[in-house]
């Protein structure tokens, strides 16, 4: 959050994203951006995402019960914004995971039209995970270069036209449960042990972009694509995982020695991303630096 000094009239911008966007929390206390979790529910309890529980508590009982999830609640939305009103804030850009995959956009954007006395531009990522945590990201850095509320939502929609991003899965079965399997097929290539490589398409939604044979093979596919997106830009990157360190910082390791990555961030995506992937997951997520 921050607030513009020598301007007329005087703006004072939020930033507002859900926990989605597996930002480390130094950035995220960095840049004030203020995070609305998910929820994870379980039988006879709900958690707040990265709140109050952690990516490997969600792996460590996945067996006993695998949770649903569900968006932030109206009411959490509407405390966020009345909050920041009450703080004077002037003008809010909120950043959400695909609408294609929660309908966490479709909320926020609801309960913002309430609020008449902010400008508030609520956008959709199309992704997840750090594709949309870098839109969150270089939306606060453009607010302290510029102050300038349009360049602030140009920056962001750009990242998300821009943004790509590759998964490989350990087994597709929890995309499958949790119903967010999209365009993703592999009952016949699980039984072959066929890994697809998924990405996210225009509409939000996973789907297949190549097809390899066992885990250490979809591994050193995802290497090769990340290595083929940056061989002529400069590019910012993030290498993600659920539950399987050891195999991401191999990648980690690549992207910190390639001449063309501008910026590495790594880290673990969060419980309510984790519930609809299970334990294996290891993500690449890439986009072209502007200017």
């Amino acid at each position: 959050m921050f607030t513009q000094d020598n301007a007329t009239p005087k703006h004072k911008i939020a930033i507002v994203t859900d926990s989605a966007c597996d930002l480390n929390p130094d950035i995220i206390q960095q840049y004030g951006i203020q995070v609305l979790p998910l929820h994870i529910i379980y039988n006879d309890r709900e958690y707040r995402d990265r709140v109050d529980i952690s990516p490997q508590e969600v792996y460590d009982h996945l067996e006993e019960e695998v949770p649903k999830t569900s968006l932030p609640s109206p009411a959490e939305i509407y405390e966020l914004f009345n909050r920041l009103h009450d703080q004077n804030f002037t003008h809010v850009l909120a950043i959400h995971l695909s609408s294609g995959l929660s309908g966490t956009y479709q909320t926020v954007s609801t309960i913002a039209e309430e609020f008449k006395d902010m400008v508030i531009e609520v956008v959709d990522s199309k992704t997840l995970s750090f594709g949309l945590g870098f839109s969150v990201l270089e939306a606060a850095r453009e607010i302290q270069r510029s102050f300038n509320f349009e360049k602030v939502k140009t920056v962001a929609k750009e990242v998300v036209e821009n943004m790509k991003a590759y998964y490989v899965v350990s087994t597709l079965e929890y995309l499958k449960k949790g119903g967010r399997i999209g365009y993703v097929a592999g009952t016949l290539g699980e039984l072959l042990h066929i890994k697809p490589i998924i990405s996210i398409n225009s509409e939000g939604k996973y789907f297949t972009v190549a097809k390899v044979r066992g885990r250490e093979q979809s591994l050193r596919k995802l290497g090769s694509i990340l290595k083929e997106h940056v061989c002529d830009t400069i590019s910012n990157v993030a290498i993600v995982h659920g539950g399987a360190e050891k195999e991401a910082r191999d990648l980690e390791k690549a992207a910190l020695e390639h001449p063309n990555i501008q910026e590495v961030f790594f880290g673990q995506i969060s419980p309510a991303l984790g519930v609809h992937t299970g334990p294996g997951l290891v993500g690449v997520l890439v986009y072209p630096v502007v200017g």
